[in-house]
């Protein structure tokens, strides 16, 4: 059988695309905004994880310039070698100070984060213990470490303590969890989780990608949100999100992070962060620092735009935290139905993502909505009122 024949057979994108409701790969010709030109018109911008609006931040667009200048354009090798900068001891130290955990790694990417951290501190004979709607990436880390892994029902505490219970005395356990869930929005039961782990043995990974600058004091993510920064053993986060740049890293014991920097094939093996990246995302956490009050219009913003959705009718998650976070998603269920409806707001001006399997789970398709600290009131009522509309029309 010729290798290629699974592409030859892969026809799905082609049949969206002959129904014109092709969902990906709009280019956008202006900054990544609360609106932006996409493709010719004003579109306002519902679909995007810049949660703190920084990408346009005057001081993080200077860092980037002068990085460029002092460093050039990139490091032409791996942190392990000849890539390291002091532009990345700064990021790391730095986060390390806003964390409170001693030892931080910088990786290439968010998604190569995941794999970098679980599969050094993971291997065979170990356990990983998985919420089922954790991001891709913690899935590929838990392949790429050879440990078993164990999927658990979303946020569902007695199965993850079932699970527990089959843990052999003789395995290292992990259990992994997002912060915030990064389709649904809602957040970790962290304190049962944390409970659990402590009864049984195991450790605590959370990746918080959607929840630095979002949650907890000053925006220091989800176990800050809970009051357990000393009970997770590991948190995992990216610097595309709320640090308006390209990144990611691990903050944890110095111990385990030196075990990490060593051990971890796709740190030792990855070119390290650009320059204009690290200074980037260096000077957008440094704004977080200064401008907390991001983290609380955020918030205000997040629960606007719930209350929105209910005065207009329209159905959404609600969140099970006592905190709203900017990921609200509206359920569609069917492919055709989602991607039709992704379509028609995208031609109205407002674009939100289709989120679809393998991203949701099956019959689970939604439009994922997101919000950014620069939003106005007006511009959400505007897409909310576009929205309502499209939905109360296409039933």
């Amino acid at each position: 059988m010729d290798l290629f024949e699974k592409c030859r057979k892969f026809t799905e994108p082609a049949q969206v695309r002959e129904m014109g409701i092709y969902p990906y790969f709009h280019a956008l010709e202006s900054r990544q905004d609360v609106e932006v030109i996409m493709e010719g018109k004003r579109r306002i911008m519902l679909g995007s994880n810049n949660y703190l609006g920084l990408t346009t931040c005057p001081e993080v667009i200077e860092a980037g310039i002068r990085a460029y200048e002092q460093y050039g354009s990139g490091c032409s090798g791996s942190r392990f070698l000849n890539g390291t900068l002091q532009l990345h001891l700064e990021l790391e130290a730095e986060l390390a100070d806003f964390l409170r955990k001693p030892g931080v790694v910088t990786f290439s990417t968010g998604f190569q984060s995941n794999l970098g951290i679980i599969s050094s501190v993971a291997g065979h004979g170990d356990v990983i213990l998985c919420d089922r709607e954790n991001h891709a990436s913690i899935y590929d880390g838990c392949r790429l470490s050879f440990a078993k892994m164990h999927r658990y029902r979303h946020n569902d505490m007695n199965e993850l303590e079932r699970l527990l219970r089959n843990v052999p005395e003789s395995a290292g356990c992990l259990i992994v969890t997002d912060g915030v869930f990064s389709m649904g929005g809602d957040i970790c039961n962290l304190p049962e989780i944390v409970r659990l782990a402590k009864k049984y043995g195991a450790r605590v990974m959370v990746d918080d990608a959607h929840a630095l600058g979002v949650i907890g004091e000053g925006g220091r993510g989800t176990a800050s949100h809970f009051g357990l920064e000393d009970e997770v053993d590991i948190y995992m986060g990216t610097f595309s999100k709320s640090l308006a740049s390209l990144g990611g890293y691990m903050a944890t014991t110095e111990e385990v992070a030196d075990y990490v920097r060593h051990t971890s094939r796709p740190f030792i093996f990855s070119a390290s962060i650009p320059p204009a990246s690290a200074a980037a995302a260096l000077t957008a956490l440094r704004q977080l620092r200064k401008h907390p009050e991001l983290v609380d219009r955020l918030a205000a913003l997040s629960t606007y735009a719930r209350d929105g959705f209910r005065k207009r009718g329209v159905t959404i998650r609600e969140s099970i935290a006592d905190v709203p976070t900017p990921v609200v998603p509206l359920y569609t269920y069917e492919k055709i139905r989602t991607l039709t409806l992704a379509k028609k707001l995208y031609d109205e001006g407002v674009y939100v993502n289709s989120s679809l399997p393998p991203a949701t789970a099956p019959n689970e398709c939604l439009l994922r909505t997101s919000y950014m600290a620069t939003h106005t009131e007006a511009l959400l009522d505007e897409a909310m009122d576009i929205i309502a509309r499209v939905l109360a029309e296409n039933p």
